[in-house]
């Protein structure tokens, strides 16, 4: 399998330089030549083995052992047998559990197996790597429990300051590994995200520290994602005359793009919903047909503040008939103009496959005040967004829908108290979180000085 970038003019890559690659020097991101067709997988089979047998179609250089036994290992580190359960909320209504990993969000998922195959390969290599990350919560502290003290690489985490819960920003802050460096940086999630992306377009700079990607903007982070909608459809019986929907909370398109690819590969995908917050860039393109940047608010499920939709431009790729040269041009209109229209049929094709709902703070605190009620459930915002758009946008209530449930309701313990009156327990992943030192540095969301910060680091370890 090769990887093309959606702007058409970076290298042809094989999976493992994608994977230490994240963005494609022409600011794309990288994609199959080809979606391969879904290999045959058992309902029964543990989830590591389904894991390898759905990844291995988009794998080079890597064997076939090699994957299996870091699918093994960064899935032993989940507490549940099943690694993604599923649990019924309610006839034809279910929640997909992503939330079982170390730091108790559906990062986990791709970024603990995702570190492991990037050690070993840099580790063949005789290489090291420097990760710069943006996240908007979750993202950051799964890549450092993924990252921490592994031998071959640095990781960088910018978060945006004051804009993600103390939950969130604890995970991140309190971890001491010398090859973990966080900063709060002045701005939004996408101000971040903007930064990370100047880092890479300076060659120079990029070539001369090494940096790689463990944003979504990273393949290796989408494929793995993958497996859980393969898993959930088995576990109800999908098929072409069955097929299920899924509501999935997104701001920046990653997650939901992966069920798409699972619905490429041939999964009997009915809907894939669109839950947003005030944040709503993904639900009004497909409302209106328009991508258009307004600012970003700050809400109780902060990992999906975001106005910069990345992972889209995978989807625009092949809305364009895979044209680089076309989404190269709108997506440089898209950053100029802070707006881009699909042609009518582009927009006909995003609707025949996915349907949005927004979802505001009342309409979150309510959802989960509902959930709770009626199955004794508590989810965190994040979840309830999700929940609310699949009510709202429904066609069938004959085809099952699953909502993911991105990540533990202890995570945002001040939203669920408002909604239901009580504090969501603390799992043993978070116990004493509060009370440890944390370490963290503040930067302006300055390239010539967050450029300043990673030499200074990486140059002082050696």
């Amino acid at each position: 399998m090769k990887y093309l970038s959606t702007r058409g003019a970076a290298p042809v890559l094989d999976f493992v330089d994608v994977m230490l690659t994240g963005l494609a020097s022409d600011g794309g991101l990288y994609v199959p030549a080809a979606w391969p067709a879904l290999p045959s997988v058992s309902a029964e089979a543990p989830y590591a083995d389904t894991a390898t047998r759905v990844i291995w179609p988009y794998v080079d250089g890597v064997s076939s052992s090699e994957l299996a036994a870091a699918s093994v290992e960064a899935y032993a580190t989940f507490d549940h047998p099943a690694v993604c359960p599923l649990v019924e909320l309610a006839p034809n209504t279910w929640l997909l559990e992503l939330f079982h990993g170390p730091t108790l969000a559906f990062k986990d998922v791709a970024l603990q197996l995702l570190a492991r195959l990037l050690d070993a390969e840099l580790e063949r290599r005789g290489e090291r790597i420097a990760i710069v990350l943006a996240t908007s919560g979750d993202t950051g502290s799964a890549a450092i429990e993924a990252c921490r003290d592994r031998p071959n690489i640095d990781i960088f985490v910018f978060h945006p300051e004051g804009r993600v819960s103390e939950v969130q920003r604890r995970q991140m802050t309190t971890v001491t590994a010398s090859n973990v460096h966080n900063v709060a940086l002045a701005g939004t999630f996408d101000d971040c995200q903007d930064m990370v992306k100047a880092l890479f377009a300076d060659a120079p700079f990029r070539d001369r520290f090494r940096l790689g990607a463990a944003n979504s903007i990273n393949w290796g982070r989408v494929v793995p994602q993958v497996v859980y909608y393969v898993t959930s459809a088995l576990a109800l019986g999908a098929t072409t005359t069955r097929p299920v929907s899924f509501a999935v909370p997104t701001g920046n398109f990653g997650n939901v793009f992966s069920g798409w690819v699972a619905k490429e590969m041939g999964l009997p995908i009915d809907r894939l919903i669109i839950g947003s917050n005030r944040n709503d860039i993904l639900t009004r393109v497909v409302d209106t047909g328009t991508m258009k940047v307004t600012e970003v608010v700050s809400t109780m499920s902060p990992s999906m503040d975001i106005q910069v939709s990345s992972n889209f431009e995978r989807l625009l790729f092949e809305l364009n008939g895979r044209d680089g040269g076309i989404t190269a041009e709108q997506m440089g209109l898209f950053r100029s103009r802070g707006s881009l229209s699909l042609e009518a049929d582009q927009t006909e094709q995003l609707r025949a496959t996915f349907d949005a709902a927004r979802c505001d703070e009342d309409e979150t605190l309510r959802e989960i005040a509902r959930v709770h009620a009626e199955s004794g459930i508590v989810v965190d915002p994040h979840t309830a967004v999700g929940l609310s758009a699949a009510r709202q946008t429904r066609r069938d209530p004959d085809i099952p829908v699953v909502a993911l449930a991105t990540a533990h309701p202890a995570k945002f313990p001040d939203a669920v108290e408002r909604a239901i009156g009580v504090r969501p327990a603390i799992p043993d992943q978070l116990a004493g979180l509060m009370d440890l030192p944390e370490r963290l540095d503040s930067l302006p969301a300055d390239l010539s000085a967050v450029e300043a910060y990673i030499a200074a680091r990486l140059t002082s370890s050696g």
